[in-house]
């Protein structure tokens, strides 16, 4: 039987197990919608920007594991969608975006709503292709997902001309596809294994330093049995928190700028780094020059140009985290060979001294809310289980300092590209992903204006995410750093014009709060968590002058931290 290229489209999305496509329509589109239209396995979720849908797909693929699916028209359209797309790609985030496209016919003739959609994403794509013919289709959409979801995961764009949506085509959705040039390793060479292993058990001081790969490579089992037979203290980047529960205590905390004191010194000066789905990012090594000068290094990535491209390495090892954490564990039960206890209790014992700094303190007896008491209370309200989404600024670091992350997946926010607007339509799409789960987005009142316009399709679909919003008046990671390098010159940096945030989320249909004493915290979040079925804007009034501490500034070693 001959279906249309947007049927095609329809039935490959059903067959390949989609649940929800985020998109907004337009012109170039339609034939799609009016298939989507007639179908009923597929849920569309209709977003109030473009953007917003690249964000709420890439939330549901953080909490679930599984790929996100966007839907946007051309030109504009496309466009809108590509910070979302550079979001997705600089976390590795699986996520296949369709943008319609003019016919083919009048491509390169500078058409209504027409532009390069392929040339505009290739630098922020795992890949891409524009669609030619409507028997290629179905096998395109196919190796989308393909591409998307293995290796090293991220977002595949397909662009679909107007005229290919409405042309003929036999339907067959291929049950598997073969990229002659594209063949991911997934297992890791077992000799370099062994020498890990080896050179692990030979440590004096060393340290487990994991990232998000061990959560996109689901390994966060395995990473917990060899924590917990090495007994070696481990930290984990802002991208995987949760990989490794927060709340035992050989877990360091998080490293990196603003990461703490016994995570950034056990890292400066242990002999032995274990390095697992993490990619040495700047914001994690500090200077380079001044990382781990004493520490040989192995280091585990699915991808191998991930491996030796910031930091030289001495055992590379390439392949899927949860099947090299496997090798290892079988590799450690097979040798004799013993971690040096004596050198561990002495390794403990400065680590422990450096952990009664206590780097996250900070003044509990304040008149004004801290935003640091905010998220302990949201933690405690929420027993540690929630979803918790966040923007980027201030907030973020808070929300990743002191929310204790347990589970892998719970932890949703933009990491690498640093996007404000991400927080809102990501909740939204764990919210669809986990209906019934509580989902907190920690904002703030910069962030939350980029996308506040999906409060309006949280009306529509009734989705009951709590928004905790750390309100300062300040843009206020920008306002830290112009304190600190430019001699308080706040240029641009202080919101002149803030809405009445309560009664903008209650024009929406929504439930808003107002909170501006430090008594009234817990009893606003408990009250909130009460309103299961209603979506509550909590717009708490925090000190404007707090500051996220610890922080190594620009240029410094990860012992060169700012602790107050």
């Amino acid at each position: 039987m001959e279906l249309t290229g947007a049927d095609i489209f329809a039935r490959c999305l059903v067959d390949e197990g989609v649940e929800y496509v985020f998109g907004y329509p337009g012109g170039a589109v339609l034939h799609i919608y009016d298939a989507l239209y007639r179908q009923d396995k597929v849920e569309h979720v209709l977003v109030r920007h473009e953007q917003a849908a690249t964000h709420a797909a890439d939330g549901y693929a953080r909490s679930t594991g599984r790929p996100g699916v966007v839907l946007v028209t051309s030109g504009p359209g496309a466009t809108n969608a590509v910070t979302g797309i550079a979001t997705a790609y600089m976390d590795s985030i699986p996520m296949v975006v369709f943008t319609g496209q003019v016919p083919t016919s009048l491509i390169g003739n500078d058409a209504f709503q027409e532009v390069d959609s392929v040339g505009i994403t290739r630098p922020c794509v795992k890949h891409n292709f524009l669609v030619k013919d409507v028997t290629k289709l179905a096998e395109t959409i196919k190796k989308a997902f393909y591409i998307a979801t293995t290796g090293r995961p991220g977002p595949v764009v397909v662009d679909i001309p107007k005229d290919i949506t409405a042309e003929k085509a036999e339907y067959a959705y291929p049950e598997t596809v073969e990229i002659r040039s594209y063949n991911p390793v997934t297992k890791g060479n077992l000799r370099q294994v062994r020498k890990a292993v080896d050179l692990m058990l030979s440590a004096q001081r060393p340290m487990i330093y994991t990232g998000g790969g061990v959560i996109l490579g689901r390994g966060a089992d395995s990473l917990n049995k060899l924590v917990k037979q090495l007994g070696y203290p481990i930290t984990n980047t802002l991208m995987g928190l949760g990989g490794y529960p927060a709340t035992d205590r050989q877990n360091l905390g998080m490293l990196g700028m603003h990461g703490t004191y016994e995570a950034n010194m056990a890292m400066h000066h242990c002999d032995v780094l274990i390095a697992i789905g993490a990619r040495f990012d700047d914001r994690v090594t500090g200077n380079i020059e001044k990382f781990c000068p004493t520490a040989k290094i192995v280091h585990v990535d699915i991808d191998p140009a991930s491996i030796a491209k910031n930091v030289k390495v001495d055992v590379p090892i390439v392949g899927n985290v949860d099947n090299v954490l496997k090798d290892m564990l079988r590799v450690m039960a097979e040798t004799d060979k013993k971690p040096d206890a004596k050198a561990a209790k002495e390794w403990w014992a400065q680590i422990e001294e450096w952990r009664g700094i206590d780097c996250l303190k900070f003044d509990r007896d304040s008149g004004t809310i801290k935003p640091q008491y905010v998220v302990e209370q949201l933690y405690k309200v929420t027993k540690g289980d929630a979803f918790v989404t966040s923007d980027v600024g201030q907030h973020q670091m808070f929300a990743a300092q002191y929310y204790k992350f347990d589970k892998p997946y719970r932890w949703i926010n933009s990491g690498g590209l640093g996007t404000m607007g991400f927080g809102l339509p990501a909740a939204m799409g764990a919210q669809f992903a986990h209906p019934d789960e509580l989902v907190c987005c920690i904002t703030g009142e910069g962030s939350i204006q980029m996308n506040i316009q999906e409060l309006a399709t949280c009306l529509q679909y009734g989705l009951p995410i709590k928004v905790i919003n750390l309100n300062n008046r300040f843009l206020g990671m920008v306002r830290q750093w112009q304190e600190f390098f430019y001699q308080g010159r706040y240029s641009m940096s202080y919101m002149e014009s803030l809405p009445d945030f309560v009664k903008l989320a209650e024009s929406y249909g929504h439930v808003g709060m107002k909170i501006e004493d430090p008594a009234d915290v817990e009893g606003a979040l408990q009250e909130a968590m009460k309103l299961e079925d209603r979506l509550v804007f909590m717009d708490f009034i925090t000190d404007r002058q707090e500051n996220v501490y610890p922080m190594i500034p620009a240029g410094a070693g990860l012992n060169e931290m700012i602790l107050v």
